[in-house]
C-alpha cells in the first residue's frame, strides 16, 4: 500500500522545502498545503495536536512571528488562546508539518519526518 503524505508547507520557508525535498526522494508525491494561503481551522489545529500528543504552544512558533507582542509566550496562556491565535495569524504554526497514517511531526530537524514515512 502507498503511504500518503500531506505536507502542511510553507514555500518562502527553507525548511519546509528541505523537507518536501526528503518526501519527494522516498518516491512519494505528497498533498502539499500552503497554509499561509488557506489558512487553519482550530479543529483541524487540534487534530493535529492530538496526532502529535502535543499542546498548542508546543507547536507555537515564536521567531520571526507576532507571537511575543500578542502575549501568547506569557505563563499561563491557555492552548484555546494559543489556537484562537494560530486561525487568524497562521505564520504562528511551527512548519513544516508532516502527517501519514503513521501519525504526524514537525519536521525540524527534517529528518524527523522519516520516523513517519
Amino acid at each position: 500500500m502507498a503511504i500518503e503524505v500531506t505536507i502542511y508547507h510553507r514555500p518562502t520557508c527553507s525548511t519546509s522545502r528541505k523537507a518536501l525535498e526528503l518526501i519527494r526522494a522516498q518516491d512519494v508525491e505528497p498533498t502539499i498545503i500552503d497554509y499561509g494561503k488557506v489558512g487553519w481551522t482550530k479543529p483541524q489545529l487540534q487534530a493535529l495536536l492530538k496526532s502529535m500528543g502535543v499542546g498548542a504552544r508546543d507547536i507555537l512558533r515564536t521567531r520571526g512571528t507576532p507571537a511575543e507582542e500578542l502575549g501568547l509566550t506569557a505563563a499561563g496562556v491557555s492552548d484555546d488562546a494559543i489556537l484562537e491565535a494560530m486561525v487568524r495569524e497562521p505564520v504562528l504554526v511551527e512548519r513544516p508539518i508532516v502527517v501519514t497514517q503513521k501519525g504526524a511531526v514537525i519536521a525540524r530537524p527534517v529528518e524527523r519526518l522519516l520516523e513517519i514515512l
